[in-house]
């Protein structure tokens, strides 16, 4: 990307309306406006671009960003841990294990203790229905009071790095990919884009991959189609957000019970197993009620659940079944690869190999749209501060 190019896209930043997401936080998609959404992309594309000129895209000269992760990850950790170090910010990584929350600290206070020159919180809490998100608004809402109480010299802004109901970093990096691989958002208009189950010989898998790409994708214009095995339905208030958010765009929402149904034609698609949402609602319950044998017993029967779906594969005839055979295959990793990292799982492997870099580029856009979800909540004037880079053109390497 030439300079010519990264100021036109400022030039476009410029003419958005996001203002109200200075000193805001980032938790579900569908609490943005499309304006909102645009202007992550253009400030992800930008600063991509000015990383690629190996000019410096320090906006802070100090400053903390914390990661909480209650679940395991590794593209999440390390691009959350690449977006604040692009951003001039030092990372640190906060262990419940090691800390007094392990003693019971209130989450008021552990907020506010670990905020003190703190700019950015990102929080990963996906295990357990009504819980993880609902987590993330009570540690935004401590922040805010210790901001307004004078406690905290200012207030850091929280970015969702995958919840209950959405994973918004992964679901903005997915269609950001999407946008840049077909050209341009205008020619996503009317593409089918299939959400199906696939099998996994474990269980207990987010719900909200699934969740955030319907609810995201469904804003372009896009025919996207939800397809599982009866039983594995997820929230039906994602569902009727994505509903809205189709008939609103122009585009389709469409729902069935057939992996087949959903691959005919399809232009992009996204296999991925997820566990049934009552059944995420049942382990909830089960580990507050401290029922260790009832989660095993849970465990069981979902496992022979899933074994009942192993058809549910991406395969190479699958695959033939798409527009033109060609269609692009999508996962947010890592992937159950049939004969590689399992017996059987949601890919066959000749598919995930010849599909591999288009994978990598997917994923290596998450760093960027974190960075401008930062950007945008803690700069002023972000289009005015990407100027200035360009303009002063700082060389990243000396």
């Amino acid at each position: 990307m030439d300079n010519a190019k990264i100021q036109g896209l400022i030039q476009q930043l410029a003419q958005r309306n996001y203002q109200d997401m200075f000193a805001n936080d980032f938790l579900l998609t569908w609490e943005k406006s499309d304006q909102h959404i645009q202007a992550t992309f253009l400030v992800a594309d930008i600063l991509r671009g000015l990383r690629q000129r190996n000019i410096s895209t320090r906006l802070f000269d100090s400053g903390l960003g914390i990661s909480l992760f209650r679940d395991q990850s590794t593209r999440t950790r390390f691009s959350f841990a690449s977006a604040c170090n692009q951003l001039g910010l030092t990372l640190q990584d906060l262990d419940e294990g090691k800390s007094q929350v392990a003693h019971g600290e209130t989450v008021r206070e552990t907020a506010n203790m670990v905020s003190f020159m703190a700019d950015v919180i990102g929080i990963r809490d996906d295990m357990y229905i009504g819980k993880g998100n609902a987590y993330m608004r009570e540690v935004a809402k401590a922040v805010q009071q210790g901001y307004l109480e004078g406690v905290l010299e200012q207030r850091p802004t929280l970015v969702n790095l995958q919840c209950d109901i959405d994973h918004p970093t992964q679901t903005m990096a997915d269609m950001l990919h999407l946008i840049n691989h077909f050209g341009g958002v205008e020619n996503l208009k009317g593409k089918k884009l299939a959400m199906t189950w696939a099998y996994s010989p474990s269980y207990g898998k987010p719900l909200s991959v699934p969740q955030g790409v319907i609810g995201l994708m469904t804003r372009f214009g896009m025919d996207v189609s939800l397809a599982h095995p009866q039983g594995y339905e997820i929230m039906p208030e994602v569902e009727a957000i994505a509903m809205k958010n189709a008939a609103a765009a122009g585009g389709k929402f469409t729902k069935s019970n057939s992996m087949a149904e959903a691959f005919a034609d399809a232009d992009i698609v996204y296999p991925k197993s997820w566990a049934p949402f009552s059944a995420m609602e049942s382990r909830t319950q089960l580990y507050g009620d401290g029922d260790f044998d009832g989660i095993k017993a849970l465990e069981k029967e979902l496992l022979a659940q899933n074994a009942q779906h192993k058809d549910w594969e991406c395969t190479e005839s699958m695959m033939a079944s798409t527009h033109g055979g060609e269609a692009l295959y999508l996962h947010c990793l890592p992937a159950d690869i049939s004969g590689v990292s399992c017996k059987e799982g949601e890919v066959a492997a000749s598919v995930f190999d010849r599909y591999r870099k288009p994978l990598y580029m997917q994923a290596s856009y998450k760093p960027y749209i974190i960075a401008a979800m930062i950007m945008l909540a803690k700069a002023k004037h972000p289009a005015d501060s990407l100027a200035a880079m360009l303009q002063e053109g700082t060389a990243r390497i000396r």
